[in-house]
């Protein structure tokens, strides 16, 4: 491992990146396996390698300044970006003792009308986080719980949504819909340090993090709990402390004679209960509320419900709807005939009902909202400026929810998308007429107004967005286990392995063309880029 504290280059440009990432995530990988093996003294050593290594000191360096989003968001110092003699400088500086600064207070608006409050730590902060996550993330990987889903590499959303399809599609459910409140900001850091199995120089940072301190106005305050939003490691930290949840519930109530009694499926601070009898529904609210104590934190109760997936019930004298909704999506059994009920037992037993996931009207109406509030914005912009401002939008939000039932959610928001730009053109050029529409709108394959300009920049419409089926990851996979014929077909790529290589991987499955051999992970590692020419 001599290789990994070697300095590589002099300069930023010509850093052999490839060379980078393969280096420090095999130190990531040996990390892994040994918390998975229970070798926790070894993983301590890796993780103190790592972190002096200059390679992740590099990595780390490049992600906080180039590949994150809000790389030019600047903390208390004002500094939003450095060139890249400056990240050389910084990559051989990293190593010194240097104490935390305060974080800048940064408020962000929620749909609802409040604020939500950011901490935005200094660029040199967020390397240093950065590269203690790199040492963190593959020891906790080992030990996080299959059913959480939030802020882990190789995990989304979608997999979250596609095991709740999974867990309640057959039968009738009841629901623990809740929300914790305030979690990073209420989090306790003793807590949170008593969990956390790293070196003590480690520690002794994320210590440091934890008690920085906000810079608001300038007026300086104390942290005495939570790890604040905005941080690299924050996150990585809140999963941490959340960690132990669902092993609460599963030894609680244990699986029965191939029938669950509970599971709990978590997305970060949000998480859901899923059980087919309410009284234990109800013991599982008060179990974790007792659970979440000692970290400091508690259920909302205007965000935390108990409901039915297929009829109203009634819980504490008040009429509950059936469904509920999770990460912007509506999750609900809807009663059916024969035609189009869904089927159990190979077949042939009818259940009477059809489980659902649309985009929810809450998530719907914001995504409107926001075209609405462009549209606007964009009144006396040329059209050009105004597709390009839209598209990205329109794109995001297809891809987000392309993988559940939305094609009359995207023929609806088409729709009123178009009578929205209507009016914009109405406004620019009085009374509409179809010789002033048609210097806006164009006929483009069925559709006959696209709203395109003369040179032929279109704008999106959600209908040509497909919907596709998500494959769930495996609750045992991470990343970091080194499976690349796996990850190469869910990622398109890997963390060691070139993209090309893993492209490759995905469409041969790891075997020559030329000799029939098939290559394993490590050989794939060992030979890099020059596996290429031979597949």
């Amino acid at each position: 491992m001599k290789t990994s504290i070697t300095k590589t280059t002099g300069t930023w440009n010509s850093i052999n990146w490839a060379k980078v990432q393969r280096v420090v995530f095999k130190i990531q990988k040996r990390i892994y396996q040994a918390s998975l093996s229970g070798q926790n003294a070894k993983a301590r050593k890796l993780q103190k390698l790592l972190v002096k290594s200059y390679y992740a000191r590099l990595l780390a360096i490049r992600k906080v300044t180039q590949d994150n989003q809000g790389k030019r968001t600047a903390g208390v110092d004002g500094i939003k970006s450095i060139t890249p003699k400056q990240r050389i400088e910084l990559a051989q500086n990293l190593s010194k003792y240097q104490k935390a600064k305060p974080l800048r207070r940064k408020w962000i608006p929620k749909p609802n009308g409040e604020k939500r409050p950011l901490g935005i730590p200094t660029i040199n902060d967020r390397v240093r986080q950065a590269l203690v996550k790199l040492a963190l993330e593959p020891q906790w990987e080992a030990r996080f719980e299959g059913e959480s889903y939030g802020f882990r590499p190789g995990r989304s959303a979608h997999d979250a949504m596609s095991r709740i399809f999974q867990s309640i599609n057959k039968k009738e459910y009841y629901i623990l819909d809740a929300d914790i409140s305030k979690c990073f900001d209420q989090i306790n850091p003793e807590y949170l340090l008593s969990k956390i199995d790293c070196p003590s120089v480690i520690k002794a940072q994320i210590r440091q993090w934890l008690k920085a301190g906000v810079m608001d106005n300038g007026i300086f305050e104390t942290t005495v709990t939570g790890t604040p939003q905005g941080g690299v490691i924050s996150p990585l930290l809140a999963n941490i402390a959340l960690d132990g949840m669902i092993r609460l519930i599963n030894t609680l109530f244990p699986k029965k004679t191939n029938t669950v009694q509970a599971q709990v499926i978590r997305y970060a601070d949000d998480f859901v209960v899923i059980s087919p009898q309410l009284k234990i529904i109800q013991q599982c609210q008060t179990a974790l509320e007792e659970w979440l104590k000692p970290i400091g934190l508690e259920l909302k109760p205007s965000k935390t419900r108990i409901c039915h997936t297929l009829r109203e019930i009634e819980v504490n004298g008040e009429v509950v709807k059936p469904g509920f909704d999770f990460l912007g999506w509506n999750f609900r059994q809807y009663p059916m005939g024969k035609h189009h009920a869904s089927k159990v037992g190979g077949g042939n037993k009818l259940l009477g009902f059809k489980l659902l996931i649309k985009p929810s009207e809450k998530a719907v109406k914001a995504h409107a909202d926001k075209v609405k509030e462009v549209i606007k914005k964009h009144k006396t912009a040329p059209q050009y400026a105004l597709i390009k401002r839209l598209n990205p939008i329109i794109k995001g939000w297809c891809n987000y929810h392309s993988k559940v039932v939305s094609k009359k959610v995207f023929s609806f928001l088409d729709y009123i998308t178009w009578q929205r730009l209507r009016a914009w053109t109405v406004n620019r050029c009085g009374k509409a007429s179809y010789k002033k529409l048609s210097k806006y709108f164009k006929k483009n394959g069925n559709r006959a107004w696209n709203f395109e300009t003369q040179d032929g920049f279109k704008l999106l419409t959600y209908a040509e967005t497909s919907i596709t089926r998500h494959v769930t990851v495996r609750p045992e996979a991470s990343p970091y286990d080194g499976n690349w014929t796996y990850w190469s077909t869910r990622m398109g790529t890997s963390y060691d392995v070139p993209k090309r290589v893993a492209l490759l991987l995905k469409k041969q499955k790891g075997k020559c063309n030329l000799c029939n051999q098939y290559f394993t992970p490590e050989d794939v590692v060992e030979i890099g880029t020059q596996f290429i020419p031979q597949l």
